[in-house]
């Protein structure tokens, strides 16, 4: 496949969320992801929880509460959105093409639950 017939990540028709805590993301591809909350938070991408110059996470999963949620999501233009969470974050710009990274993430995850 050439360069120029290469498909584009999809994109969200719908955002919202999935019971209190999680973030449903519905793409253009027909795909459908579920997004725990926490996972969500501790990808953020704003300076504040990755190093800008080398792209290391400085946030650590011990600083994120396990029960931390969205208390609302705003779209931002066509390309993002900014998530306010319960502990006071709300710096981050989830791209779309960082949302499809993070649902590609969570398919290579095994579910732990019972």
């Amino acid at each position: 496949m050439d360069q120029e017939s290469t498909p584009l990540s999809p994109t969200p028709l719908e955002i919202g969320r999935a019971g209190q805590h999680d973030v449903k993301v519905a793409w253009t591809n027909g795909q459908t992801t579920v997004f725990p909350a926490r996972f969500l938070r501790l990808n953020c991408p704003c300076a504040g929880c990755v190093e800008e110059m080398t792209g290391r996470r400085i946030i650590r999963p011990e600083q994120i509460s396990e029960d931390v949620h969205p208390l609302s999501i705003h779209p931002v233009g066509r390309y993002a959105i900014q998530v306010f969470w319960s502990d006071g974050h709300e710096t981050g710009l989830y791209t779309w093409e960082h949302l499809w990274e993070l649902a590609q993430q969570l398919i290579s995850i095994p579910d732990k639950r019972p």
